[in-house]
């Protein structure tokens, strides 16, 4: 069964670049070139993979992802806010590198599950 691009994966997928551009910062200042060139390598993977999914989206499916983008920097933000909260409260220093990995995988996370809730909710499987 072959299913249809639709927004709330096209954002996913958009959410899952900005998590690996997340993490560029933390490989850097570690000196991790393996990892670093590993997720530069899947970047460019999913960015293709994401590229071919937005040719592919209905106008319908168009119409709906800016509203899905909001929500994802809506998320990545309180991502970035939990995860600082967290690490005030749980660690004694982080650096801003790790802040910030650590706060796009929390926001990735959320909107995944606040899509996956959306979609459950209206009874519509959209892909």
């Amino acid at each position: 069964m072959i299913t249809q691009p639709s927004a709330e994966r096209l954002s996913l997928m958009l959410g899952l670049l900005v998590l690996m551009g997340a993490t560029v910062p933390r490989y850097l200042a570690g000196g991790h070139d393996a990892r670093l060139a590993l997720i530069l390598v899947a970047f460019a993977v999913v960015a293709v993979v994401t590229l071919m999914n937005w040719r592919l989206l209905a106008t319908e499916e168009r119409r709906r992802l800016p509203a899905l983008l909001k929500r994802l920097g809506l998320c990545l933000g309180a991502g970035a806010v939990g995860m600082g909260l967290w690490h005030a409260v749980m660690s004694d220093w982080l650096s801003w590198q790790l802040l910030l990995a650590h706060g796009a995988t929390l926001g990735l996370l959320l909107h995944a599950l606040w899509s996956w809730w959306s979609v459950e909710s209206s009874g519509a499987d959209r892909g």
